[in-house]
């Protein structure tokens, strides 16, 4: 008979496997967000570098868009385990063709295949679901964003210091780092879904079906809606902060990738000693309105900033809002059973590249349209959009989930 202190020891292991999982996909991610850029431009042209960042962002949004509730429905099915590796196997293999992509197109169909693997975040996510308690899952959901709060401290400042050497080097760095990624899964991931469904419905598959399904949670559907605002801002830092930093304050590949940096650290720093208390302390609710209230000071502060110490000094309000979604995510998954986690994680995975989809491209044309007038509108039109969310989270049936 296993005792209980074997159980503990068992998760707590699989949970500190699953945390590096994540950790090192998002220093293999993170590693060329300083160069893309000046890939672009060497790719593409000065001209176009703007169009087709978005574009890139669109496509990976998309691609995750169709294939998280593919991902998350298999998971429930066979298992979090062997879709995890697969995930894991094919972006390693991503990775390597973007190193050696010789024009555009094969950059594209990069991301694309980014996108894909991409998508087993809600698996990442499920899998913290089943292994965590309840009541514990807000500081599990809040440790998870630590992980890949410090993956985005380590990334950059790699990524920026090899594209000071050559462009192509952070892929090649990116691949590694997803091969081990897969070796350490291999060997030290346990399954984590005891309670797997017995049939496998295609109808899972489609994307916009997953959506649909919400409809059956009346409870749910309002916190969705929070869920959507959060992720269409969160589209703006996303697809903007190199960009933005670049063209108004000059900054270098090694400075931007020191700011990613710095953005992860804080935010890893927050999620990982801020989040577990500030939730049992404030409570699900507050702590998600706490969370929005700061992220939205600092796309304020971004706004109005006019010299390139300011990012820099507003990052303690942007890990802040790192609060807002790990509260959202508790109080999402108690409205459905253990054995649908897997499917509510890839249904929300899809909206967020839903949004992410169309957010790139939106973003990036309406900062190309101000960027001469007021460059720092779109960051505040964003601060607004958090207004959206109050009359959702304080619906009547929000305030029964």
């Amino acid at each position: 008979m296993i005792s209980i202190n074997d159980r503990e020891t068992s998760v707590n292991r699989a949970l500190t496997v699953i945390l590096m999982t994540l950790l090192l996909d998002a220093v293999g991610m993170s590693l060329v967000f300083p160069i893309l850029p000046g890939l672009l431009r060497e790719l593409a042209g000065a001209d176009a570098t703007t169009t087709h960042y978005g574009a890139l962002l669109a496509v990976y949004a998309a691609m995750q868009f169709l294939f998280s509730p593919v991902l998350g429905a298999l998971s429930d099915r066979f298992g979090r385990r062997p879709v995890l590796l697969a995930s894991l196997a094919g972006a390693a293999a991503d990775y390597v063709l973007m190193a050696l992509a010789p024009n555009l197109a094969w950059l594209y169909v990069g991301r694309v295949l980014s996108g894909i693997t991409g998508a087993s975040m809600a698996v990442g996510t499920a899998y913290l679901t089943d292994v965590t308690p309840e009541p514990d899952r807000a500081r599990r959901f809040g440790q998870m964003g630590a992980a890949m709060g410090l993956g985005f401290v380590v990334g950059p400042l790699i990524g920026g210091a090899l594209g000071e050497w050559s462009l192509r080097a952070p892929f090649v760095a990116a691949a590694v780092m997803n091969g081990l990624n897969l070796a350490l899964a291999w060997f030290a991931l346990p399954e984590s879904n005891q309670n797997r469904t017995t049939t496998l419905d295609a109808s899972k598959f489609n994307a916009f079906s997953a959506l649909h399904r919400l409809k059956g949670k009346p409870a749910l559907l309002p916190l969705v809606g929070v869920f959507a605002v959060v992720a269409l801002v969160s589209q703006v830092p996303g697809s903007l902060w190199i960009l933005y930093s670049q063209d108004r304050y000059g900054w270098t590949a090694w400075v931007a990738g020191l700011s990613l940096a710095c953005y992860g650290g804080l935010h890893a720093v927050s999620q990982a000693f801020v989040t577990g208390p500030m939730v049992a302390k404030l409570g699900e609710k507050r702590a998600l309105l706490a969370g929005m209230a700061a992220d939205g000071l600092g796309f304020v502060g971004m706004g109005v900033a006019t010299a390139g110490w300011m990012p820099f000094a507003l990052l303690p309000l942007f890990a802040a809002g790192g609060l807002a979604m790990p509260a959202l995510q508790a109080m999402q998954a108690r409205q459905v059973d253990e054995q649908h986690q897997g499917e509510l994680q890839g249904t929300l995975a899809s909206l967020t590249s839903l949004i992410g989809i169309a957010g790139p491209l939106v973003v990036t044309a309406g900062f190309a349209a101000t960027q001469r007038s007021w460059p720092g509108c779109v960051w505040m039109i964003a601060a607004m959009v958090y207004l959206l969310a109050l009359p959702m989270l304080f619906s009547r049936r929000a305030r029964e989930a």
